[in-house]
């Protein structure tokens, strides 16, 4: 068991006071078998009302509603998390259900069909072409594949960090070549959907203990799902090529990417220019309190 301390400061300033709509917080994560919080303080301001609630897919969500007027919004989450590790193991392929093209149950169909229906077009078929290139033997076991297009992913594409905008379109990525972690997530939950796969995409940390070559700490981190037979929704982060990694630290899974946004509301009246300061920091439990 690992204990990680998570601090997430967001803070958006205006030139001029607003007003503030509801806000809806995806900041904690969800507890499992994988990970336990012991520990959640948020300091928001200015203060106002906050409503917790499980949305459809089991996330857990805050509804805040700043009170009054100001030129800024502040909101730190502070939690204490315990992390159980279970990597991802090697497991035998007897049912040809977890090899290429992939077959789910009757019983699993229904739950899984949202997440097996693309949500992009590909008016060029960009995407379609670059991930023909890239499927192989109808044999390949299903977790080959994800793993080698994982791979794939992390080595083809340039990392340029965004903190700003919505997630491209998957084929835009393949056109440009780059993009950041909430791209390839979503590139690769797209094109697996277009193969049959049921995949969603996540939003979450990465804890990156002293390797400098892992890209996306320091902010929010987006990695993609799939749903194996006998092995259940197995995460995949193409931006670092990981897979089942105690590294990553899961708070939201969504359809659509816009859907597992971290912080989502608007302002009321005209603010001017407006500034967005996003900080995250992961670390092990004891590491803050040793230095004190």
């Amino acid at each position: 068991m690992t204990r990680l301390r998570i601090r997430h400061e967001t803070l958006y300033t205006y030139e001029r006071p607003v007003g503030f709509a509801p806000h809806r917080l995806l900041l904690r994560p969800r507890d499992s078998h994988a990970i336990r919080v012991a520990e959640a303080v948020m300091t928001v301001s200015p203060p106002g009302d906050t409503r917790w609630l499980y949305d459809a897919l089991g996330n857990s969500v805050c509804t805040f509603t700043p009170a009054g007027e100001s030129t800024a919004l502040s909101i730190i989450s502070e939690l204490i998390i315990e992390r159980f590790p279970a990597p991802l193991a090697d497991i035998p392929v007897r049912d040809p259900q977890t090899a290429t093209p992939i077959v789910y149950s009757p019983t699993d169909r229904p739950v899984l069909a949202p997440f097996v229906e693309p949500a992009t077009e590909d008016p060029d078929g960009i995407l379609l072409k670059w991930l023909r290139a890239r499927v192989g033997s109808p044999h390949e076991p299903a977790l080959d594949f994800l793993m080698r297009l994982n791979r794939s992913i992390r080595d083809e594409f340039e990392y340029k960090a965004r903190d700003l905008g919505a997630a491209q379109e998957p084929h835009f990525t393949v056109q440009l070549g780059s993009g950041t972690c909430r791209d390839f997530a979503w590139l690769m939950v797209e094109a697996l959907r277009r193969l049959g796969y049921a995949a969603r995409f996540v939003t979450g940390y990465l804890f990156s203990p002293g390797h400098t070559d892992v890209r996306g700490a320091g902010a929010t981190h987006a990695w993609c799902e799939v749903f194996l037979p006998d092995l259940g929704w197995t995460e995949f982060d193409p931006t670092n090529g990981l897979a089942e990694s105690e590294d990553l630290i899961p708070v939201a899974v969504a359809r659509l990417p816009s859907e597992a946004a971290p912080i989502s509301g608007a302002i009321l009246g005209d603010g001017g220019e407006a500034t967005l300061t996003v900080h995250v920091d992961v670390r092990p439990a004891d590491s803050l309190s040793a230095a004190a």
